[in-house]
C-alpha cells in the first residue's frame, strides 16, 4: 500500500491551502469550490498529498491546543533556520527552540497562522 493523502478538516480551507501553496511549495492536484471546499495539495516529490478542507457536519479538531508529540506535520528543509525566519515572517509561531542531535539531525516545531504544528527538519542522513 501507499499512502495518497492525509486529511485535515480545518477551520479556514481556502486560506490555509493558499498558504500552504505560497509559503511550502505545494501543488493544487485538485480543488472543490463548494463545500467543503477540499484541495488536494501535493508535496514537491508529487508523490504524497494532504486534503485540507472544512467539513462542518463533524467536529472540527483543536489542534492549537493539540501536543506536537501528539500530530505534526512534518517537512523536510535544506535550510532551518533560513525556514523558521521565512515562515514566521509569514504568520508561523515557533514552538521550541530548534534542536540539533548528535546524529547530525536538525529540527524544529512551528504552528501554521490555523495552530496545526510543523515540524521542520534536516536530517543528517536523509531517510527519503
Amino acid at each position: 500500500m501507499k499512502i495518497e493523502h492525509l486529511a485535515l478538516n480545518v477551520e479556514d480551507p481556502l486560506k490555509m491551502a493558499r498558504w500552504y501553496v505560497e509559503h511550502l511549495g505545494f501543488i493544487v492536484k485538485r480543488r472543490v469550490m463548494a463545500a467543503p471546499w477540499a484541495h488536494f495539495l501535493a508535496d514537491d516529490s508529487g508523490t504524497i498529498m494532504l486534503e485540507i478542507y472544512g467539513n462542518r457536519d463533524v467536529p472540527l479538531p483543536d489542534y492549537r491546543t493539540m501536543h506536537p508529540g501528539s500530530l505534526h506535520l512534518a517537512l523536510v528543509s535544506a535550510d532551518v533556520s533560513a525556514d523558521v525566519a521565512r515562515l514566521t515572517a509569514a504568520g508561523a509561531k515557533p514552538d521550541g527552540e530548534i534542536q540539533n542531535m548528535p546524529n547530525g539531525d536538525s529540527m524544529t516545531f512551528l504552528r501554521d497562522p490555523w495552530g496545526l504544528t510543523l515540524q521542520l527538519v534536516k536530517r543528517g542522513e536523509p531517510m527519503i
